[in-house]
């Protein structure tokens, strides 16, 4: 019932319109599994940025975006495929925000967007394979790629002083990217990896291994998972006395993970995409009026994708997905005056009026092609139970 009531959720806004004057877009993300208590918050700031569109009144002449949910499930593929082909052949999107677990995000581009034609923006797919597969122009990002968040990481744990640190890594394509990226980043630097060590999300037990982690010895733990996983690998590892000193990735980032980890999360330090400038502060103050919590992960990166598939069918002067596709990175980058959120309005005349825009957003978008965004991130300390921020990279 709960995946249904998601399939089906489209925006109050959007309710008595003609269809002959809507527009829908897919919400592909998942609502169900080890990320589902970031989710909803991603998919709330999409449609604010859809519903500004729609107020407008000056999308494609009046016409409004509807928003399609559909759930990705994060760690079931099939799933995800069955919501993509759902979404495309059933409710006749033109465009999918989405999704947000790379493998998910895999199986949907490759099994339905491919072939259907239909471009997807993902605000959360990191895995350094979205960088090199070949999706015929039609596969964006607003999230930067694991490859630099590896080096970054990397950096940020042998400049504190851990030269020889155990690692473990959600297993599927996520964690495995990221995983060889710290590796490799961290060697060059002269660290050591004492144990690289797999696991599987949502486990009950991962005393296993733990065990096999603290074997090899390490002066830290580093994580690079989920929520559910990974919060409990590394309380595991802590209430073990295996290690009291943790690193982790973007993945595990959020509220849910302070609540499920206690204590054992004091003094973790870690790193996550996210912006700082004009852009993240209209952003915020945005979503703030709207009740949406901005401060939450890939908020930012999902408002920015969603913007985009609305800016780029208003360059191309008609919502479909060939048009869509082939105007993102004319949107996106320069030349052309700046857009920040809460201004798409000022961004769909100026493309009304047959000029150029280059959207900033809430990230300082950089579309560098088709797969890869640039992007900064935050290294943060949790401290006192909260998310401090130590500087941007």
């Amino acid at each position: 019932m709960k995946k249904l009531l998601l399939a089906s959720t489209a925006l109050a806004f959007s309710a008595g319109v003609a269809f002959a004057d809507e527009v829908k877009m897919g919400v592909l993300l998942s609502f169900t599994g080890p990320i589902e208590s970031l989710t909803p918050i991603m998919a709330d700031s999409a449609e604010l940025a859809w519903n500004e569109v729609s107020e407008s009144g000056l999308f494609l002449g009046g016409k409004t975006i509807t928003s399609v949910r559909g759930d990705a499930t994060c760690s079931d593929s099939s799933v995800a495929q069955a919501s993509g082909e759902r979404m495309v052949s059933s409710d006749g999107v033109v465009a999918i925000m989405g999704s947000d677990c790379s493998g998910a995000t895999i199986a949907v581009l490759q099994n339905v967007a491919m072939s259907a034609g239909v471009p997807m923006i993902s605000p959360a797919s990191t895995s350094p394979a979205l960088t090199t597969l070949d999706s015929n122009g039609l596969f964006f990002r607003t999230a930067p790629s694991d490859a630099r968040q590896g080096e970054v990481l990397a950096g940020i744990v042998y400049e504190r002083g851990f030269t020889n640190v155990a690692l473990t890594y959600v297993n599927v394509d996520y964690g495995a990217g990221f995983s060889d990226s710290f590796a490799r980043a961290f060697e060059s630097l002269g660290g050591t990896i004492t144990s690289r060590v797999p696991h599987e999300d949502a486990r009950g037990d991962y005393t296993a291994e733990v065990a096999q982690l603290a074997s090899a010895g390490g002066d830290a733990l580093v994580i690079l998972g989920y929520v559910d996983g990974g919060g409990s690998m590394m309380r595991a590892a802590y209430e073990l006395g295996a290690f009291d000193q943790f690193f982790m990735g973007d993945g595990m980032f959020g509220d849910a993970l302070i609540d499920a980890v206690g204590e054992a999360l004091e003094g973790t330090v870690g790193t996550i995409p996210w912006a700082a400038g004009d852009g993240t502060e209209a952003f915020n103050a945005l979503a703030e009026a709207a009740g949406v919590q901005a401060g939450s992960s890939f908020t930012r990166e999902s408002y920015d994708a969603a913007a985009l598939l609305a800016l780029a069918a208003q360059a191309a002067g008609e919502a479909t997905p060939e048009g869509i596709a082939a105007n993102i990175l004319n949107v996106a980058n320069a030349p052309g005056e700046e857009i920040l959120p809460g201004d798409l309005a000022r961004g769909l005349q100026i493309l009304a009026d047959g000029g150029e825009i280059n959207y900033v957003g809430a990230t300082n978008v950089e579309l560098v092609g088709p797969g890869e965004a640039a992007g900064f991130y935050r290294e943060y300390v949790v401290e006192g139970g909260e998310y401090v921020t130590v500087q941007f990279h």
